[in-house]
């Protein structure tokens, strides 16, 4: 396989993609220019750790790995899985590393165990690790794919410090995924969390803020607020929160805390993640639209749902994925809405 990872979207998601695709595949992955449209191109340490977790989980050889490196070779041998232990070592992104190696997981020889340290649960441009866990885990499951989500403790920008213990049930075949009605809104639930901002009620302010939107627009919800003490050395908050319909859509909007943002902010921005799909009537977030493209590709049979927007990383995927495997995927704009099916 080779990759010029300055193509399309030229981010951590070429990389993300291909070394997902050629673990699972057993093929040699040569990738160059990588990240090559970002500020910092190359790899940063939430990237070279996602790759060293690759290369366990799939007894590859890696070459070129190194920070700032915008070459790699990636020569797997073969998903074996167990328990793996990773340490990030800064602030980067816990949830992007599990975009990377939970595809990889997936067909694995025996469950596998990721025990992920040192690292950011919630930071930019990154989803949050209750995102991970409240939106796509579930997701995931209605594929066959079983990923629970342990939180040790919470990890903010800029020292991170986070600790999420992950396990994963492989399976012999993924089962497609049919989303093609939104249905009626059975409920609207999330979790706004604080850690050790309790004194400011942080995880309160961005809960209520965020049920009076919603409210506002017509719906109710329930957000439970969590005021965390696991990790002293760095606060911080977030909040993530999700609508179920009649016909198992599930949709997610987030937000994360910043320093001179206030948290009736973080709460109102979610919401109104959360109101755009709403509105729209999408069958999938944004955001899960493009994780889900790799475990699609692999699934038996057909996979079809709506999307509001053909955001960079979607087309990113969908062209990555294709180019890679030889996966077929239809775009057609429907009204105010995208259909993506994998034919």
């Amino acid at each position: 396989m080779e990759v010029d990872g300055a193509q399309r979207s030229g981010s951590g998601t070429i990389l993300r993609i291909s070394v997902a695709l050629a673990s699972i595949l057993n093929e040699e992955l040569h990738i160059y220019n990588i990240r090559k449209k970002r500020s910092q191109p190359g790899l940063r340490p939430q990237h070279l750790e996602s790759v060293f977790v690759a290369a366990k989980l799939s007894g590859a050889e890696v070459r070129g790995a190194k920070i700032g490196s915008e070459e790699l070779w990636f020569k797997p041998s073969g998903i074996v899985g167990g328990n793996i232990e990773a340490e990030i070592g800064t602030a980067g992104s816990i949830p992007l590393l599990l975009l990377t190696v939970l595809p990889i997981c997936a067909f694995a020889k025996r469950p596998t165990q990721l025990h992920i340290t040192k690292g950011g649960t919630d930071v930019k441009n990154s989803p949050t690790i209750n995102y991970i866990k409240y939106i796509l885990a579930p997701t995931l499951s209605k594929m066959g794919l079983e990923v629970s989500i342990e939180v040790k403790s919470f990890g903010y920008y800029p020292v991170g410090m986070g600790d999420v213990i992950v396990k994963v049930q492989p399976v012999q075949r993924l089962k497609g995924l049919c989303l093609t009605e939104f249905g009626n809104i059975e409920e609207i639930r999330g979790i706004s969390v604080c850690t050790f901002l309790k004194e400011r009620k942080v995880a309160e302010r961005q809960a209520e803020a965020a049920m009076k939107l919603l409210r506002d627009e017509g719906y109710s919800s329930d957000v439970e607020v969590v005021y965390d003490t696991s990790n002293p050395r760095q606060r911080g908050s977030s909040i993530v929160l999700w609508a179920k319909t009649t016909t198992g859509v599930l949709l997610g909007g987030d937000s994360i805390g910043e320093l001179r943002k206030k948290s009736e902010d973080v709460g109102k921005e979610a919401a109104q993640n959360l109101l755009e799909e709403l509105h729209a009537k999408a069958t999938v977030d944004v955001h899960l639209a493009d994780m889900l493209i790799p475990y699609i590709a692999f699934a038996q049979g057909r996979s079809v749902y709506l999307v509001r927007s053909m955001t960079e990383h979607l087309e990113t995927n969908i062209w990555l994925t294709e180019e890679l495997i030889g996966t077929k995927f239809s775009t057609e704009r429907l009204g105010n809405l995208y259909r993506v099916e994998k034919l």
